[in-house]
């Protein structure tokens, strides 16, 4: 394995303020329960507070660590080449849907930033498009024209304002940029100044019905009117949505830059190997940060390779230069690009919701799903219910599970800070051995479904190939679906 240069871990995070709210403690009630304090949980849940509702988010980890955090934080509508994508299959109605959506969704974040005063580097950006193949010039140019059929202000230009040579871009003004952790920090300080009650640190080990619906924790129990499951892939839904949606990845580093503006712009390719570029910063300064290809989450046994190959990109393509940090950030595709949103099943499971499958464009999907769930609690109609309506018809075939691609032969196999999987009969064993050489087992059978996990030998982490959930080394649940951590497992006698 390459040794990877940089901090692990994203420089949004490290840049904004540690949040310190309490466990769940007891049993407690509010009008609504948001599982997840990240864009959709939070944007909910201010919307809601601003509405005079009562609210509690319960969060597994610390707020603005996971997906959100992990982002690239664009605040923009332009989303690669999905207008024509969208008039093409679904007509225009469902195009300019979408583009109201996400329009409404930046519009609001800003505001937020405004009215709470909210410390998160938001800046004004053009977004572009661009490729560097000239036979893909005239789907630039067709991008551009559906974005203008659904209102939207866009120019087709010779070559994007890159360090290197392009054949095509196509310029939405006026977009945005911003650090996420940094605004989620500032939307839970504003929900909890609205009378909001965030609790970190409270997995929902548990969501079901009695009398009202409930929430469980470790450490205590929220019983609420109406549940909003925020959690980037639903922990639990009245209709499956694991199989409708497709787990993916990308890699993503921040470089340091001498001069901050010798890229201006957020930028996103169409070619393959896709990458994706936008300026930032940290605590030490201006950061240019770049992201890779997608690839399907557990299904690589090589990702500090993708690291490598996207330093090398980054290194022969961009004014770059010592890495600062890298990461992992993982989120779920739908078959028809448009996110799922609100009530799956509102006969069945009245009061139920859920946001899922952003296609790596959760920030203005997100904060206009979370208005949208707010807005259908408080009894206020909705333009965008049947855009992210969760129960729409989808292919069967969408949905792809893959094998774990960790499996070894014997622990002899696994090297210091390496891990493996051994096949023993009908059981499996997923192994971490630390640096001094002392091996830590855990069942390598993911608890959501069941699935081998994989390492994931840049994140030091167990990934599921078939839903997507991310445990830690010693099988701590980073994010699900899966809820509960991988089970204790001892290794063989002779194996250790």
């Amino acid at each position: 394995m390459a040794i990877l240069s940089g901090k692990p871990g994203s420089c949004w995070v490290a840049a904004a303020t540690a949040t310190n709210y309490p466990p769940l403690d007891g049993s407690i009630h509010a009008e609504v329960v948001i599982v997840g304090a990240g864009i959709v949980g939070l944007t909910t849940a201010l919307r809601l507070c601003e509405a005079g509702r009562s609210v509690i988010v319960v969060e597994g980890l610390r707020t603005g660590g996971q997906v959100t955090g992990r982002s690239t934080a664009k605040i923009t509508t332009q989303h690669a080449l999905i207008y024509r994508h969208l008039i093409d299959t679904f007509g225009r109605d469902m195009a300019q849907a979408y583009a109201d959506a996400n329009s409404a969704g930046a519009v609001q974040i800003r505001e937020w930033v405004r009215n709470y005063a909210i410390a998160c580097d938001l800046e004004t950006k053009d977004a572009y498009t661009y490729t560097c193949d000239t036979s893909r010039g005239a789907e630039i140019a067709a991008e551009a024209e559906a974005a203008r059929q659904v209102g939207l202000d866009a120019d087709v230009l010779e070559r994007a304002p890159l360090p290197f040579e392009t054949a095509a871009a196509l310029r939405f003004s006026d977009q945005a940029q911003f650090n996420p952790a940094a605004y989620l920090v500032g939307l839970a300080q504003a929900v909890t100044a609205r009378g909001g009650r965030i609790f970190e640190n409270s997995r929902a080990i548990s969501i079901g019905e009695a009398s009202r619906w409930r929430v469980v924790t470790d450490g205590g129990t929220v019983h609420a009117e109406y549940v909003v499951v925020a959690t980037n892939m639903t922990v639990k839904s009245p209709i499956g949505m694991a199989n409708r949606t497709q787990p993916r990845c990308h890699t993503a580093m921040a470089f340091r830059v001498d001069d901050p503006l010798a890229v201006d712009g957020m930028f996103i390719g169409i070619d393959d190997p896709t990458h994706s570029i936008r300026t930032g910063r940290d605590a030490e300064g201006p950061l240019l940060v770049t992201l890779g290809p997608k690839f399907d989450t557990g299904q690589d046994g090589d990702v500090a390779k993708r690291f490598v190959e996207l330093e090398q990109w980054a290194r022969i393509s961009l004014p770059v230069g010592d890495i600062a940090w890298r990461w992992c950030n993982e989120d779920y595709d739908t078959a028809d690009r448009v996110p799922y949103a609100g009530e799956p099943d509102p006969d069945k499971a009245s009061g139920f919701h859920i946001a899922t499958g952003f296609n790596a464009w959760g920030i203005t999907n997100g904060t206009a799903a979370g208005t949208m769930i707010a807005d259908l609690i408080c009894a206020r109609p909705s333009p965008w219910q049947k855009l992210y309506d969760p129960a729409r018809s989808y292919p069967e075939d969408f949905h792809k599970n893959g094998r774990s691609q960790s499996i070894v032969s014997s622990v002899d196999d696994i090297a210091p800070g390496m891990s493996g999987v051994i096949v023993r009969s009908d059981e499996k064993i997923a192994a971490w051995r630390d640096a001094e050489g002392v091996l830590h087992p855990v069942s390598a059978a993911c608890t959501h479904k069941g699935c081998t996990v994989t390492w994931n030998n840049a994140d030091n982490t167990w990934d599921c190939p078939c839903h997507g959930s991310i445990f830690a080394a010693d099988g701590s649940v980073i994010h699900g679906p899966a809820r509960k951590p991988l089970s204790p497992a001892a290794l063989w006698k002779g194996d250790d």
